[in-house]
């Protein structure tokens, strides 16, 4: 995984082969790891759940505007908690989101469908393209971006009072 950006407590990275579930031509694939295990985000802290929340929103719609500059016409960002797959194993799900670009002219993750999440074995991602060099430079520009503007670079609290 290439890591988009990192705190203390969480991690952004781009989704690498065998498990990209979106095709970068299709909108790209990210997830958003917590540094330490926990089953589902009702365990989270307060104050990691809305860390948590501002990630998920900072790094959906960086994916998003740098997408659209690479050419992938990225109208819709899915979020989705997971950990499924890891539920019969010894150590148990740990919570994780996956940020989904959806571009209008996907042919296989068709936009305006709900994403179809067969099992890696079953070879329905082989072909799937994660994101390239390229697409993840731009994300994290815009990233960053995102870090300093207003919305986000003051104490989320604030963005909570009523005007």
């Amino acid at each position: 995984m290439t890591t988009i950006y990192e705190t203390p407590n969480f991690g952004i990275y781009s989704a690498e082969k065998p498990s990209v579930y979106i095709d970068r031509a299709e909108g790209g694939h990210i997830k958003i790891k917590l540094n330490r295990k926990l089953r589902d985000r009702t365990l989270l802290p307060p104050e990691l759940a809305i860390e948590y929340t501002k990630l998920s929103m900072m790094i959906g719609q960086a994916l998003a505007s740098a997408m659209r500059r690479r050419g992938v016409d990225v109208e819709l960002v899915n979020y989705q908690d997971m950990g499924n797959w890891s539920v019969f194993e010894p150590e148990g799900p740990n919570m994780h989101m996956h940020i989904f670009g959806r571009a209008t002219t996907a042919t296989i993750q068709k936009y305006g469908d709900a994403v179809q999440l067969p099992h890696v074995e079953t070879g329905f991602y082989d072909s799937f393209e994660p994101l390239n060099d390229g697409d993840i430079a731009e994300i994290k520009a815009d990233f960053h971006k995102l870090l300093e503007s207003e919305k986000y670079s003051r104490p989320w609290s604030e963005n909570l009072r009523p005007e």
